[in-house]
């Protein structure tokens, strides 16, 4: 590591003698593994081009307009109104107009200033990606962190007790550059730190670096959502149990090189000191380069996807060629891959991050050891518990590639269970960030079965915000007759309104306008939309599956979009109990997180504007000059306890804050097992029961 560090800089002194240019991205093109030192380099030495700053500014103003959250987020209601944890104070519109007037050293620098400000909104929905310098290089440690509660029910920041397993499994040869950083008698003895009491992190308590991520990390609009996204955890994928390293072991930008820790290692009473560095490494969703010149043109500039087209100036064969890929936006959503033509075809409401899914692996010895059922399919596994009562649904996210195998693997899932006896069912959505809004519907509506609270509508209404631009673009549809195939979201006939009835082809359908003034700001939204998933296509049987009292959700808090508005409409609506498995004690651990009501991107919206030939007027925005990714929340779902209000702004407290221990943490079973014990059998002990 000093070596590396001291070659960068004999190389800057160099080029400063010499006045020539050094390719700093030459230098570390075609390596796997660099140190962050070396990308910032690279990263640094593009100056800022003045036409695509107010090119993306432009974009970015123009399209937030689309965002139904902006104003909310300006200063965001009880209980997200926080000024110590600064949870949700940002005014977009304001930020913009500071970042076209400030001047910035490096494109890098410009970008940061951009993801930072629309990190903190943290709203999981609205983000901006440049895939020039977001997640290129991921900045790893092999000590991913965890919290522990003892037996006397204090908690203490650990080394995760499974880290060298993990690391050594993905990191593969990289692993001896950290053997090698190890300092003295611990030099070569990285599986030792396993489990270590983490006792400083920078001289500093651990906690001072665990809520310091949670101001700039995002996503979650829960403090102590924020604070668990700094420890590791597990989630089922769609073709395997997968570790989180946590944002401790795992950065989207190399900007950290060191950390300095201060341990005290399993059956040792004393204490060492380890600084450990971060290792970059190429990301996989990357795109090869040899020196700079290649790695702007292959990495940051607009690609023929990052904007949206005419659906019908496109040939149809074309446009069902690239609907069986992903948008580029599914990199990073927090889901499987998903055919474009499935998530055009199903609303979908998905968090996005700039880290995409981890494909890490779970050690193996975690993972659950009997076969889940026959039943399971791609992220919806069943597994039956020992004690022959507890069925358990392990949830890795509401989509999978195909829609209507994913939905009849539900039901056949819990019908399997209730045959071999199933009397209480645990929902595991850990790390679960959403997707198809009708799976979620779905699920709610077969475990619980017919009732007022899921029929016609098993999940929540909605409104999309209605400025002029998108008027413009219902109106195209409907007076000009510009979406004949119904293919575009403002098509009237892809909604029903408040009383389920679906709105016909000539309808303007955002009206009556709702006319708000929220955080002084004046806005419209359209009328209150209603069901938008029954009939399923599928015939849910009449009664449910479990009553709502022998149901409990499970998560590390970290359930956003569709999981939430499955887990609401569970908990507010039904009574079914939540717990969050290992938040901090003292702070209030919210079951779900950004709740939304259906997410959306640029290139879609884009693509809305470009078919209704709209795509000159002076509220549309350009297409992108560079390579970015834009998520918005679209439409907005309304609460359950305050009717008038969206959910999104609505508290979520969870029943139980169920800690962890060296035997639990990250081990499915181990913790389904245990929630099971205190939830199902006995009365949960004080010390789990949140005050609400």
């Amino acid at each position: 590591m000093i070596i590396s560090i001291a070659l960068s800089l004999f190389s800057l002194a160099v080029a400063k003698i010499t006045s020539v240019p050094l390719d700093y991205c030459a230098a570390i093109a075609g390596k796997q593994w660099v140190s962050p030192l070396e990308v910032r380099s690279c990263m640094h030495s593009f100056p800022v081009n003045q036409d695509i700053k107010e090119n993306i500014i432009e974009v970015l103003n123009k399209t937030i307009a689309m965002h139904t959250s902006v104003n909310y987020q300006i200063s965001a209601p009880k209980p997200f109104d926080k000024a110590r944890y600064l949870d949700v104070h940002e005014d977009l519109h304001k930020d913009l107009a500071r970042i076209r007037q400030q001047k910035y050293q490096s494109e890098f620098e410009f970008h940061l200033d951009i993801f930072h400000t629309f990190r903190r909104l943290n709203d999981g929905h609205c983000v901006v990606i440049n895939l020039c310098y977001d997640s290129l290089y991921i900045s790893y440690l092999p000590t991913p962190l965890v919290l522990l509660t003892a037996a006397d029910s204090q908690q203490s920041v650990h080394i995760a007790p499974e880290a060298f397993a993990v690391a050594s499994a993905e990191f593969g040869e990289e692993i001896e550059f950290w053997q090698n950083a190890l300092p003295g008698k611990l030099q070569g003895q990285l599986e030792t730190l396993n489990g270590a009491e983490v006792l400083a992190i920078n001289d500093q308590d651990p906690f001072v670096a665990v809520n310091s991520n949670a101001l700039i990390t995002g996503g979650y609009q829960s403090f102590g959502t924020r604070q668990n996204s700094f420890f590791s955890s597990y989630y089922r994928g769609a073709d395997g149990w997968l570790y989180q390293m946590g944002n401790f072991a795992q950065q989207v930008h190399p900007l950290t090189d060191v950390v300095k820790l201060a341990i005290r290692r399993v059956n040792s009473t004393s204490i060492d000191i380890v600084t450990l560095p971060y290792r970059s490494r190429f990301s996989r969703g990357s795109k090869n380069f040899t020196d700079s010149a290649s790695y702007r043109a292959n990495n940051c500039i607009a690609t023929n996807e990052t904007n949206g087209v005419d659906m019908y100036a496109v040939s149809r064969s074309t446009t069902q060629e690239h609907s069986e890929d992903p948008l580029p936006i599914g990199y990073f959503q927090q889901q499987p891959p998903i055919p474009r033509k499935e998530a055009r075809r199903h609303p979908m409401n998905v968090l996005v991050d700039a880290l995409p899914l981890s494909n890490i692996d779970l050690p193996e010895i975690m993972q659950p050891s009997k076969p889940a059922l026959n039943e399971s399919y791609s992220v919806a596994q069943f597994y039956m518990l020992d004690d022959n009562v507890t069925g358990v649904l392990a949830l890795g996210s509401f989509s999978a590639a195909n829609f209507s195998a994913f939905q009849h693997s539900l039901l056949d899932g819990l019908v399997k269970l209730k045959s071999l006896g199933a009397t209480q069912l645990l929902v595991d959505v850990t790390n679960n960030g959403g997707g198809y809004i009708c799976i979620a519907h779905w699920l709610h509506r077969i475990i619980i079965g017919s009732k007022s609270t899921t029929e016609p509508q098993a999940g929540l209404d909605t409104a999309t915000r209605a400025g002029t631009l998108a008027q413009l673009i219902v109106q195209k549809i409907v007076e000009d007759v510009m979406d004949p195939d119904a293919l575009l979201y403002y098509n009237p006939t892809q909604w029903t309104n408040a009383s389920n009835i679906p709105f016909s082809a000539d309808i303007e359908w955002l009206k009556p306008l709702q006319e708000l003034m929220i955080n002084g700001h004046e806005d419209a939204f359209s009328q209150r939309l209603g069901q938008e998933c029954q009939p399923f296509g599928v015939e849910p049987p009449r009664k449910g599956f479990f009553k709502a009292k022998d149901v409990v959700i499970i998560s590390n808090g970290r359930c956003a979009s569709s999981c939430s508005l499955f887990s609401i409409t569970m908990s507010k609506l039904e009574g079914v109990r939540t717990v969050v498995v290992g938040g901090k004690q003292g702070t209030t651990q919210q079951y779900c997180g950004v709740v939304g009501g259906q997410s959306t991107d640029f290139s879609t919206i884009d693509t809305e504007i470009k078919s209704v030939h709209l795509k000159n007027h002076t509220l549309a925005p350009p297409d992108l000059s560079a390579n970015i990714i834009e998520g918005i929340t679209w439409r907005l779902a309304y609460g359950i306890d305050d009717p008038t209000e969206p959910e999104e702004w609505q508290d979520h407290p969870a029943d139980i804050n169920f800690p962890l221990t060296m035997e639990t943490v990250n081990r499915p079973v181990a913790i389904w097992k245990a929630v099971s014990k205190e939830v199902f059998i006995s009365s949960p002990p004080p010390l789990l029961v949140q005050d609400k």
